[in-house]
C-alpha cells in the first residue's frame, strides 16, 4: 500500500463517530421538519411525580400536599414536591407537549386518549425495587408503587389506547419519549436515613441497576424507541443528608461543602448504570438509549452557586440548623415558612430542588453536554428557556 492509499486514523475515527451519531439520531433526522416526539411517558419518584401519590387510594399523607408547595408557578398544591415545576414539566414544555397528567387522575374515570400527550406514572417515595426487598431488611418504605408497578400501569394504559388500529398504536409508541426515572434514589435514601452502613447500601446497587435495566428492556419490547434514563443527583450536597451526617471532620467535605463519601457513592452508582445502559444499547442498536447526567448538571450549580444567583447548600423551606433542615419539623408542617424568593435557592425543602434549579438543569441537559448521546430534537429550536444564566 503506497502513501496515497493510506487513510489517516483521524479520518477513520471521525467517520466512525459520524456514523454512530447519524445512527443514534435517525429518529430526529428522519423527521427534521416536525417534532419527532408527540408523547411522553414518565416513570420515577418524587422528582417526577405530578400528583400520583396525591391521588392514590387510600390517600397517603405527605408534606408535599400542603402549602407552600406549588406556590411559585401553580400557586396551589398539586402533589409536586417543589415550589413549582419539575424536570418533566420543563421537558414537556420545551417539546411543545402538554404538561403530563398523573396516571391516577384518569384511571378510574377512563377517557385517556393520545391527545393527552402521554402520561406520568411517577410516584413520590417510589423505589426501583419492590417494597418487599426493604421490608425483609427492616427498612420502612411509605409506598409500594415500585418501578414494576408503574410499568403495569403503563401496560394497562397501552391496552386502553391501542385498539384495533395496532399499526397506528405502534407508530404512536415509537414517536414517544420515555423518561425512565430518576428512579433508584430512594432505594438508597431509605436505608441511609435509618442508618444503614454505606457498605450495605452499596450491596443493593446491582439489584437496583438490574431492575432499571429489566424495565427498560420491557419498554423496548413494547415498542419504545427513545428512552432517557437519568442517573442520581449528588446526594452529598442535599441538606437532609448534610444534616443527618453532619460532622466536625473537615476532610469529609469537599471544597464546596458537600459530603465526599456520599457523592462518591453516587458517582459509582451512576458509572455502573452507564455501563449497563451501554450493554443495552449494544443489544438494541435500533433504539435510542440516552443516559441523562443529573449529577454533573446539578453539581455545576453547587460548585458555582453565585454564578447562577443561588445561595449554596441551604434549603429554602425548612426550620433550623445550618442547612435550614430539621427532620422533625419539615416544609409543609404548620409554622414552617419558605424563603422570600425560592429562585435564589438550589434546594427547596432539603430533599428536592426548586423550580429555578430544575429549569437550569433541563437547560443544561438539552443545550449542554449532560446527556449521552446528546439529546437532539428540532422541537427545541424555538424553545424559550427564560433564564439568562448559562452553564
Amino acid at each position: 500500500m503506497n502513501g496515497e492509499d493510506r487513510i489517516p486514523m483521524r479520518r477513520v475515527r471521525i467517520t466512525v463517530i459520524a456514523f454512530v451519531l447519524i445512527t443514534s439520531f435517525s429518529l430526529t433526522s428522519s423527521k427534521s421538519e416536525s417534532c419527532p416526539y408527540s408523547f411522553i411517558f414518565s416513570f420515577g419518584d418524587s422528582l417526577a411525580d405530578t400528583g400520583n401519590l396525591y391521588l392514590s387510594s387510600p390517600p397517603l399523607s405527605d408534606n408535599c400536599f400542603f402549602p407552600p408547595y406549588g406556590e411559585t408557578f401553580f400557586h396551589n398544591v398539586t402533589g409536586r414536591c417543589s415550589d413549582g415545576r419539575l424536570i418533566i414539566d420543563f421537558i414537556a414544555e420545551f417539546l411543545g407537549i402538554p404538561s403530563l397528567k398523573p396516571y391516577l387522575e384518569k384511571r378510574n374515570i377512563g377517557g385517556w386518549s393520545w391527545k393527552d400527550g402521554g402520561a406520568n406514572f411517577a410516584v413520590s417515595g417510589a423505589t426501583a425495587m419492590d417494597s418487599t426487598f426493604f421490608q425483609q431488611r427492616g427498612i420502612p418504605v411509605k409506598t409500594n408503587y415500585s418501578l414494576s408497578v408503574q410499568l403495569t400501569w403503563f401496560k394497562e394504559l397501552l391496552s386502553t389506547l391501542c385498539n384495533s388500529s395496532s399499526q397506528s398504536c405502534s407508530e404512536e409508541v415509537k414517536n414517544s419519549l420515555f423518561l425512565v426515572g430518576e428512579i433508584g434514589g430512594n432505594d438508597f435514601n431509605h436505608p441511609l436515613v435509618v442508618g444503614k452502613s454505606i457498605a450495605e447500601v452499596k450491596s443493593y446497587l446491582p439489584n437496583v441497576i438490574n431492575t432499571i435495566s429489566s424495565i427498560t428492556k420491557e419498554l423496548i419490547g413494547l415498542g419504545a424507541y427513545t428512552l432517557m434514563v437519568p442517573g442520581n443527583f449528588p446526594i452529598g450536597c442535599s441538606a437532609n443528608f448534610l444534616t443527618i451526617y453532619e460532622t466536625k471532620a473537615e476532610e469529609q467535605y469537599d471544597k464546596f461543602g458537600c459530603l465526599k463519601w456520599l457523592n462518591e457513592f453516587t458517582e459509582y452508582y451512576n458509572h455502573k448504570l452507564q455501563i449497563e445502559l451501554n450493554k443495552l444499547q449494544a443489544l438494541h442498536p435500533h433504539v435510542n438509549i440516552i443516559y441523562v447526567d443529573y449529577y454533573n448538571a446539578a453539581m455545576t450549580l453547587y460548585r458555582h452557586p453565585a454564578n447562577f444567583g443561588f445561595i449554596g447548600l441551604k434549603a429554602c423551606c425548612g426550620k433550623g440548623g445550618p442547612y435550614n433542615f430539621n427532620a422533625s419539623i419539615k416544609c409543609g408542617d404548620p409554622g414552617v415558612k419558605a424563603c422570600d424568593d425560592p429562585s435564589k435557592y438550589i434546594g427547596w425543602d432539603g430533599k428536592h430542588l426548586t423550580e429555578a434549579a430544575y429549569k437550569l438543569i433541563v437547560q443544561a441537559l438539552i443545550k449542554g453536554t449532560y446527556s449521552l448521546p446528546q439529546f437532539n430534537s428540532p422541537c427545541l429550536t424555538n424553545a424559550n428557556f427564560g433564564y439568562t444564566r448559562t452553564f
